[in-house]
């Protein structure tokens, strides 16, 4: 199940791709916001990336006016790699090379169309591991290096 997310100013955009999400029989789940009222982009990826973290999504989608400022957010959350997309080779790159499991879409950058293709790629594209993975391991240390800075 595909966690989801967006900010008021990629609520129309999620929306439409949840429509997509909805034809194509991929169950998801909508952590909000549930409006075009002004809301955090930051406390959505929170919750969502929290989400994934745990184990109870494999991935998410989260959507705000440029896919940037939310994918930041996301970012701080550990054991979350977000990639913010606004092309299909990035998109499809981001899973192959990186195994990013939040993609970050801009309402106001990306057209429905598109960001249902950019969903697709990104959903049905297995990470390639081999060489990437040493990197992936990197980032886990990186990310339990700080932890553990904080803690003490």
């Amino acid at each position: 199940m595909i966690a989801l997310g967006s900010d008021h100013a990629g609520y129309a955009l999620k929306c439409e791709v949840m429509e997509w999400l909805k034809s194509n029989g991929i169950p998801f789940h909508d952590y909000g916001c549930f409006s075009g009222e002004s809301c955090n982009y930051a406390a959505i990826a929170q919750t969502v990336c929290n989400e994934v973290a745990a184990g109870r999504h494999d991935k998410a989608l989260l959507f705000c006016g440029t896919g940037i400022g939310i994918s930041i957010a996301a970012n701080k959350v550990n054991g979350i790699r977000a990639a913010a997309c606004s092309d299909y080779f990035s998109a499809k790159m981001t899973r192959l090379h990186n195994d990013a499991n939040v993609l970050c879409l801009g309402g106001r950058v990306v057209a429905g169309g598109l960001a249902c293709e950019l969903v697709n790629v990104f959903l049905h594209t297995a990470f390639e591991g081999g060489r990437h993975q040493s990197r992936i391991d990197y980032l886990r240390e990186i990310e339990k290096a700080q932890t553990q800075q904080h803690a003490e």
